[in-house]
């Protein structure tokens, strides 16, 4: 026998063998560095235990307060910025003298203006006088007229010109921007102010599709500012959505007058408070503790120690709250936090 054969296959086979104890080893080692969650061992949770609500107590929605009316005041022809008669806060009434741009080309054109209708004036009276004698043709005069007239039509463009180059206030407000300064340039379509009416105030909320019936348009509800909750204001239903917003709610309007001392203002939240006079009975639940789906919602009810997923089914949502119409019942006992590692059937340890 070639025992150099023979020692070649010895220590092949001992290399292998080494190789697989090796890989034993470090598995070994990965798998005791490795976390092994123990499906056994009991999850903390915080528990509520239901009881039966008053399901129609007074709750309301919330939303933002908005101008009723705000424009950006740009100028109609172009032209420097001689003057900026108003600052941001100024309060302005309708009409009110807010920019003023140089004219003064425009006052030269209207007095070269003003000088030729003279002498065309000057001309008719005399035209007038000869065509009467036969002393000149009829067309003369004809021309002269239709002369004052052109003329007379450049005077009247030339002072709706220099008009235009006072910017005025289109309705009472408040400048909420100053968007430029004097000796900028104005022109059609740039910015200069922002005005801003919040005597009246528009208030929007958005309410979940079951929750439509309770508006009805043109019907005065309560109304109250998050920074004011002690002032009641009256809102009147000025709009109902007819289609649904990205969250599948409803935008609902409200038209809103606002204190004599403009306390309210343009961006503030609020809410609209509603209040059934019937009353109704239920399951109310904080809508964090439901999971699941949308079509199919769900709670964790602790059972023995143990946490059951349980179908529910929900027939309205009043803000962070859900009433619950079957599924669960008083007495029942649902988890409401600690939703980590949890699963049906995993034994939980109410805190």
């Amino acid at each position: 026998m070639n025992w150099k054969k023979i020692i070649g296959i010895i220590a092949g086979v001992a290399l292998v063998a080494l190789v697989v104890l090796k890989l034993k080893s470090n598995k070994e080692i990965t798998q005791n560095k490795v976390y092994q969650y123990d499906k056994e061992q009991a999850i903390n949770v915080q528990a509520d235990t239901l009881q039966i609500e008053n399901v129609n107590a007074e709750f309301s929605y919330s939303g933002t307060f908005e101008p009723h009316k705000e424009t950006k005041l740009s100028a109609e022809i172009q032209g420097k910025i001689n003057e900026v008669l108003v600052d941001i806060g100024s309060v302005v009434n309708k009409g009110q003298p807010l920019v003023l741009l140089d004219n003064s080309i425009l006052k030269l054109q209207l007095q070269t203006i003003e000088v030729q209708i003279e002498g065309l004036e000057a001309d008719v009276n005399r035209y007038t006088i000869l065509a009467k004698a036969d002393a000149i043709q009829g067309v003369q005069l004809e021309k002269s007229v239709l002369g004052l007239k052109s003329v007379k039509v450049q005077k009247a463009t030339l002072v709706e010109q220099i008009n235009k180059t006072t910017i005025k206030a289109p309705f009472n407000g408040i400048v909420t921007a100053k968007l430029s300064e004097e000796g900028a340039f104005a022109a059609p379509g740039i910015p200069l102010l922002q005005i801003t009416d919040i005597t009246n105030l528009k208030f929007t909320v958005n309410v979940p599709e079951n929750a439509l019936s309770q508006f009805k348009l043109n019907q005065s509800y309560f109304i109250s500012a998050d920074a004011y909750s002690e002032i009641s204001l009256s809102g009147k239903t000025t709009m109902i959505g007819s289609k649904a917003n990205m969250g599948s709610s409803f935008p609902v309007q409200f038209s809103v007058n606002n204190t004599t001392d403009l306390k309210i203002k343009s961006g503030m939240f609020g809410k609209v408070n509603l209040k059934n006079d019937i009353q109704e009975n239920g399951i109310i639940i904080s809508s964090s503790a439901i999971v699941g789906s949308e079509n199919q919602p769900q709670v964790y009810l602790v059972k023995n120690g143990k946490a059951m997923l349980q179908n529910i089914v929900i027939s309205k949502k009043i803000q962070n709250k859900s009433v619950v119409s079957s599924g669960l019942k008083a007495g029942d006992v649902i988890v409401t936090n600690g939703f980590i590692n949890l699963f049906n059937g995993a034994n939980v340890t109410v805190k």
